[in-house]
């Protein structure tokens, strides 16, 4: 098929690499504008514009997607679909009718569950077992169009936001390659999503990421899961703060320690107490530090029992 790309990030990225290598044609790549990255904030290039490059790719990075030039080349391409995975933003009516067949984007949850920018952090925030990806035809409304197709994945009990990002990432690309395979004909399958059932996921905020140590122990380890990229799960530690980057449940009971106290320094890091259970701290992050085992954080910052997160 000719298809138009749409992306931004990695999650994009390994789609964009299985159409190619699935052997579709890609007219055109279509991403952000180029950022300042990094503590020196380098100009650099986004994952699907660095394929566009290699692959000597046609692309576009428009500032707004509501420029009548940018309208006019996209319609120049005559592609039949436009594939959009972790854009970024909505696209408007004017280019949502511009493909020959339609526009399709793949989301990751089981719509219409999770509409919105962030489903995967919110699957594991509110300890889902199950997630999925979808594959929907796009309109106006976000997350709003018709499903073509979906496939089912568990949730790890010790797995991050990002590593079930990483593997989602696969199972969506292997699902949109198949989708794109059986339809040739552009006659692909819709069903009306179950608008009793939708559910939405906001964008993280930095404040999500704020620990409350009087919170039940599970509730905690899902934050730090939940939030792993960005913003991260953190608390304070002698009045700076200290990212919580790996938890592991605990068999210990809190005994007589108040929530936010270290209840045990053992050999592999320190366990706290929450609300109900302790906590075992597996790998931390002190500020303007780098990511480190909680043990080594022990030895250096002199963390001892009874001492106090807040």
């Amino acid at each position: 098929m000719k298809i138009i790309f749409f992306g931004s990030d990695d999650f994009a990225a390994l789609h964009l690499e299985h159409l190619l290598n699935a052997g579709h044609d890609i007219l055109c790549c279509v991403t952000g504008p180029d950022k300042p990255q990094g503590r020196g904030m380098k100009i650099a290039v986004s994952p699907i514009k660095q394929i566009a490059l290699d692959r000597q790719i046609p692309y576009l990075q428009p500032v707004s997607l509501k420029d009548g030039i940018v309208v006019d080349a996209l319609k120049s391409y005559g592609a039949d679909i436009f594939v959009v995975v972790a854009y970024g933003r909505l696209l408007t009516q004017d280019i949502l009718d511009i493909p020959k067949m339609l526009c399709m984007n793949v989301h990751g949850s089981l719509l219409p569950h999770y509409r919105g920018a962030a489903p995967v952090n919110w699957a594991i925030l509110n300890g889902d077992k199950e997630t999925g990806v979808t594959i929907q035809k796009m309109a106006l409304a976000l997350d709003a169009g018709d499903i073509i197709a979906q496939e089912k994945m568990s949730i790890d009990d010790e797995e991050n936001a990002a590593q079930l990002r990483k593997r989602m990432a696969l199972v969506g690309a292997k699902l949109l390659v198949e989708v794109l395979d059986k339809y040739p004909a552009g006659q692909f399958p819709l069903r009306p999503q179950d608008e009793k059932q939708i559910s939405y996921a906001s964008k993280m905020t930095k404040e999500m990421g704020k620990i409350d140590w009087e919170n039940p122990a599970q509730t905690v380890i899902d934050q730090v899961r939940g939030l792993q990229p960005w913003p991260g799960a953190y608390t304070f530690y002698n009045g700076k703060m200290l990212k919580i980057t790996q938890v592991q449940l605990s068999t210990e009971n809190t005994g007589a320690f108040k929530s936010g106290q270290v209840t045990q320094v053992i050999k592999n890091g320190f366990e706290i107490a929450c609300a109900d259970k302790c906590i075992l701290i597996k790998e931390v992050q002190p500020e303007a530090g780098k990511v480190m085992p909680a043990s080594s954080f022990v030895a250096g910052y002199k963390v001892v029992t009874g001492t106090t997160l807040s």
